[in-house]
């Protein structure tokens, strides 16, 4: 017969107290095991969320075969193209535009790429809504809680941290992306384009710029080192508008639904803020492919 007994350094257990202390484990274990899986549960509904917050989505990794014409094969002799369509208010966008540049940077035939950025509005209709942060402007649009857009918002931080990036979603300012759309088609022009797509990306998410304000823009090319003066008259007129909706339109012919949008050499088209060894390996194969 077993009974409690803890002298002389032993200790022995009878039926009944063996009974509760396996119940005790058991009730214990169960409880760990549930609340584990209650925060994996949770951090995949937040992570789903946060991808429903944004067109532009880092989920499973999507390349798709472009079916060329005539009109948009290319010249295997000049150098090999990627065309980007972004909205500098999306933060999958910035993401994927650190992950691109980091398999670019690993490309043993860097030199013989070219980068053109393309517009895409996600909310064309966006209009500022003063006093009201980001948090409570995307739970408001989603019909959700202040908490749900914090905690969907703080794993799109984290992403971004992943990356490389600072976000301050605390200080970003809701606005419309069509004028910032307006300078980067004017930037092309000027050859500035990628410095002014970084200068937006870093403004809205990192420095909290209200890049809805023409004076805003307006700083920001001049840091790019556009002439201001240009810039203020261009954004006063309505010059590069039709660009902006072109662009969003041969991205629509393309299949592209949301942004980040990457298609390499026209022939390969890859959706989402993806790691970069995808970009890598797509951009190995693309050039590959043009001997």
């Amino acid at each position: 017969m077993f009974r409690c007994d803890v002298s002389k350094g032993r200790v022995y257990t009878c039926p009944l107290c063996f009974y509760r202390l396996m119940r005790y484990i058991i009730t214990v274990v169960s409880a760990i095991f549930d609340y584990t899986n209650a925060l994996m549960s949770k951090f995949i509904k937040y992570a789903l969320l946060a991808a429903s917050l944004f067109a532009g989505y880092a989920g499973k990794a999507q390349v798709t075969k472009i079916k060329q014409s005539n009109k948009t094969k290319r010249d295997t002799t000049m150098k090999m193209k990627i065309d980007i369509w972004s909205d500098v208010l999306c933060p999958f966008c910035y993401i994927g535009k650190r992950k691109f540049e980091e398999a670019l940077s690993e490309f043993p035939r860097k030199d013989d790429i070219e980068v053109e950025w393309h517009s895409f509005q996600l909310d064309p209709d966006a209009k500022p809504v003063p006093g009201v942060d980001m948090y409570d402007y995307l739970a408001e649009r989603k019909g959700q809680t202040r908490e749900w857009s914090v905690q969907a918002h703080s794993y799109v931080t984290n992403m971004a941290k992943e990356a490389g990036l600072i976000y301050n979603f605390d200080k970003t300012v809701v606005s419309n992306s069509y004028d910032a759309h307006r300078l980067i088609q004017y930037a092309k022009t000027k050859g500035k384009a990628d410095e002014v797509e970084e200068l937006l990306f870093k403004g809205h998410f990192t420095e909290g710029k209200d890049i809805g304000s023409k004076e805003v823009l307006a700083g920001i090319a001049a840091e790019a080192g556009l002439d201001k003066a240009e810039v203020t008259q261009m954004l006063a007129g309505a010059e590069y508008g039709d660009t902006v909706r072109s662009d969003a339109a041969a991205g629509e012919t393309l299949g592209l639904t949301g942004v980040p949008f990457f298609v390499i050499d026209g022939k390969y088209g890859i959706s989402g803020a993806q790691q970069s060894e995808l970009f890598l390996k797509v951009l190995k194969q693309a050039y590959e492919e043009r001997k």
